[in-house]
């Protein structure tokens, strides 16, 4: 059956986001339920309650697509996690999976339109909306479910499922690595997370701003360098983004 779960969510455009409860759907035969324990609010998030995509989708609307929580419940035919496991969702739950694009692992690409973690009509519940984070649990499917490593702090995790996700994806896709250089624009949310992945991959990385003023950030983040456009400046082998 149904399992209702108190959450926070917006009846409109901007407005607060309130306590409520809503109702989360039974796990299905390739479903995972997990409890909550981290989500983080996104820009995109801000986006949709402060009206910028328009009307809200559906009310009232519950955020969040950075999610960690531990998987309280399986469908009996999904075994690629099992209950007690830490795991995340970002901001998918579902695509077509037949489509040219799906099939290619590029299901963000889905020809027949990807399911949101929030706000999107959900496939698995004819004429309902799927809802996000801010609430005590949540059921998707398990293919959209991935692992968090033991060793990794669950509120540390959270943010990598979209801000992470965004930076890793370009470096995995041109190879960053040895003897490769990565220009990072910006040192924000997203920008730090790429100096530190960069690095990881182990690729010179530098970090191009507006200012001086995140010089002192960029060298905390230890990134390799750090410069500022309409100085003259050198990205050798530049690619694509």
């Amino acid at each position: 059956m149904p399992t209702t779960v108190k959450a926070f969510g917006a009846h409109d455009v901007r407005q607060p986001l309130v306590p409520l409860t809503i109702e989360r759907r039974d796990v299905g035969p390739h479903d995972v339920k997990l409890d909550i324990l981290y989500c983080d609010i996104c820009h995109s998030d801000m986006n949709f309650v402060g009206g910028e995509f328009g009307p809200l989708p559906t009310s009232p609307l519950v955020p969040s697509h950075e999610i960690v929580g531990r998987i309280t419940g399986t469908g009996p035919e999904f075994t690629r996690h099992r209950v007690g496991d830490l795991v995340g969702i970002g901001c998918m739950v579902n695509s077509c999976r037949d489509c040219e694009n799906c099939r290619a692992g590029q299901e963000q690409y889905c020809l027949n339109g990807h399911t949101l973690v929030f706000g999107s009509p959900d496939p698995a519940e004819p004429g309902a909306h799927t809802q996000g984070g801010c609430s005590e649990a949540i059921v998707a499917p398990g293919d959209f479910v991935v692992r968090v490593p033991h060793n990794l702090d669950p509120a540390a995790a959270a943010p990598l499922l979209c801000a992470g996700i965004t930076v890793y994806a370009p470096l995995k896709r041109y190879i960053a690595g040895p003897g490769t250089e990565v220009a990072v624009v910006g040192l924000g949310g997203l920008g730090h997370l790429g100096v530190k992945m960069a690095q990881a991959m182990g690729a010179d990385a530098t970090v191009l701003s507006q200012s001086d003023r995140k010089r002192e950030a960029a060298a905390a983040v230890v990134a390799d360098h750090y410069a500022v456009p309409g100085r003259r400046i050198r990205v050798h082998g530049a690619g694509p983004s």
